[in-house]
């Protein structure tokens, strides 16, 4: 299972056109959330956890630390994808007039979602917070290629829908995490 993942990240970071003509080949939705989306929060929460240790003592604080920190990239993972899932369904509905198409969209924010992932792992372990966000602009080719590709939007629409929908898929996890960060202060 984690080599045909690990292929898919790798050809949707390489090749972001040729990784979306496969996945319109293999109809896309089979297995988009437990084959691809959640195996990869789950590996951007246990980074987040074993990165918390690196370089520190084990306690009984660095454990709740490490936790929160799991939970957190966790919760702001799982809830940005579906919020974004919705945010941008809602958008083509009324935008592009197009019915509800909410099951293409959730496999269209989860593959667009590779950067974040990636990245996400990456920095559980190693601190690389400026180079995080510089890197998050390639996410705006993946989901240029989706738009093309996936959801066929009309030439005269695709760039400002790239936008938008590169904004919302970056946008959404991070406000989730930050709310979710302030909460754990709050009942702290």
């Amino acid at each position: 299972m984690y080599k045909g993942l690990f292929h898919q990240i790798v050809s949707l970071l390489s090749a972001p056109g040729e990784a979306w003509d496969k996945i319109m080949e293999r109809g896309g939705a089979r297995d988009i959330q437990s084959g691809f989306v959640y195996p990869l929060i789950g590996l951007c929460g246990l980074s987040e956890f074993i990165g918390t240790f690196i370089g520190r003592d084990f306690s009984s604080l660095m454990f709740q630390l490490a936790l929160t920190r799991c939970c957190a990239v966790a919760v702001a993972l799982f809830g940005g994808f579906f919020l974004s899932a919705y945010l941008l369904n809602k958008l083509g509905m009324g935008w592009l007039k197009r019915g509800d198409a909410y099951g293409k969209m959730l496999v269209f924010v989860g593959y667009s979602m590779v950067v974040t992932f990636v990245l996400d792992i990456i920095s559980g372990l190693v601190s690389i917070d400026l180079l995080h966000w510089i890197l998050q602009i390639y996410t705006l080719v993946v989901v240029f290629e989706g738009v093309r590709r996936w959801l066929e939007v009309p030439e005269r629409q695709q760039m400002a829908f790239t936008i938008v929908a590169t904004l919302v898929i970056l946008i959404c996890p991070a406000l989730i995490e930050y709310l979710f960060n302030q909460l754990s202060v709050i009942l702290n």
